[in-house]
């Protein structure tokens, strides 16, 4: 065996090697604990946040009480309908003589951004006025239909109706049918002042009826948009004003042309919904409008073959909820006018099924998300792109207008 020489100095070095080693050893776990205590905070933290921002949610989608809504709905109301500016006019000009502010050409109903929105937004103060008397805005609302429903008033809006070569197109639908909801509210409000406006109103109303009577026969298809041409969200307002004004002319004459044009329809493609800047659902609206006119036996089936992949197992993730982006966009805000309508529409689509339809809870239950999205967008803050009109369709949803 050879000898191993095992100096002092040799063994001083390997003796200083095991010292550095463990001091190596020892700072490597100092490092990983630390470290370890680092990865332990960051988690920490981002969990803090996480159940933070889950916290918020919890607290902005949580449905507000009835009567803060419904006073929220008014507010916007009444801030809009005699703000004149900002302002769309649809206004044909056949001189120079025809240029005119937006309340010289439409005396009662110049605010909220355009005629429209003015006219539901009158709506929805007689609706609350009508149906909360309790509100904290009813005599403020009171004060603000009086003054606009004031017998020159509404003659300069007759008078805007009977311009030459105006013909029957203004506003047609959906202002029109927005009217009549107006006039439909004012006769069930059991209200002397309320009568008193009507009778203001009736050479308006009139008016109105006749245009849309003349148009009717001529109309050879039906408009499937998703916003204001369409017709089958028209059609609805105007079949519920008919039979509150017992009008049995107009109501035939509607039935009748909904049933042409709208009850052969068979799969409607659902899936292409929404359009970026819906604020109505074609295939919704439909169905919605055709519980209007077909019998309890009839409807079921023709449903089965208009939207024939509604789930009969309750999930309600089978229509999905709008989302906006930009709410100063005018056209993409429409969206949250969209979750509105839909969730009215699809309680009115489930009033007409018995509670044995296996498709009622999924119906339901995808009205319900619609509601708490649309809701909860109206009663935070918004922008006037969606302020001016948006209160009148959580009205129409919250009030249950809509409903037999």
């Amino acid at each position: 065996m050879a000898s191993v020489d095992l100096s002092s100095k040799h063994i001083s070095s390997l003796q200083g090697h095991r010292v550095a080693v463990r001091l190596l050893n020892t700072l490597i776990c100092m490092i990983n604990e630390r470290l370890k205590m680092k990865i332990y905070a960051v988690c920490l933290l981002f969990c803090l946040y996480c159940s933070h921002l889950l916290a918020d949610t919890s607290v902005g989608t949580a449905e507000p009480n009835k009567a803060d809504v419904i006073d929220r709905f008014a507010q916007l109301a009444l801030e809009c309908v005699h703000k004149e500016y900002p302002n769309i006019v649809k206004h044909r000009m056949n001189s120079d003589a025809d240029v005119k502010t937006p309340k010289q050409l439409y005396p009662a109903f110049y605010g909220c951004f355009d005629w429209h929105s003015s006219v539901h937004g009158h709506w929805l103060l007689t609706r609350i006025a009508s149906q909360h008397p309790n509100s904290a805005h009813y005599q403020e609302i009171i004060n603000s239909l009086s003054q606009s429903f004031t017998q020159g008033n509404i003659e300069g809006e007759l008078a805007y109706f009977n311009r030459e070569n105006t013909g029957t197109s203004f506003e047609r639908p959906y202002g029109l049918a927005w009217f009549l909801q107006l006039t439909t509210e004012l006769r069930e409000w059991d209200n002397p002042q309320a009568k008193k406006w009507l009778t203001l109103l009736l050479p308006l109303e009139n008016k109105i009826v006749a245009n849309v009577s003349d148009w009717l026969p001529k109309l050879t298809f039906p408009i499937r948009v998703g916003e204001h041409s369409q017709t089958a969200f028209a059609f609805g307002l105007m079949l519920d004003w008919s039979l509150t004004a017992n009008n049995q002319t107009f109501n035939d004459l509607l039935k009748n042309n909904i049933i042409r044009l709208y009850s052969g329809d068979r799969n409607c493609p659902l899936a292409y919904e929404p359009s970026g800047q819906d604020f109505l659902s074609p295939c919704i609206a439909e169905a919605d409008l055709m519980r209007r006119v077909l019998s309890n036996t009839q409807y079921p089936n023709w449903l089965s073959a208009f939207l024939p992949t509604i789930p009969t197992n309750g999930d309600g993730t089978w229509l999905t909820v709008a989302t906006v982006v930009d709410k100063s966009d005018g056209k993409l805000a429409h969206l949250d006018g969209l979750n509105l309508s839909r969730a009215w529409m699809l309680e009115g689509i489930a009033s007409a099924l018995n509670d044995q339809d296996p498709r009622k809870n999924a119906i339901m239950n995808a009205g319900k998300a619609h509601k708490q999205a649309g809701i909860n967008s109206v009663v935070h803050d918004m922008h006037y792109m969606g302020s001016h009109w948006l209160g009148s369709f959580a009205t129409y949803l919250k009030t249950q207008r809509g409903l037999p």
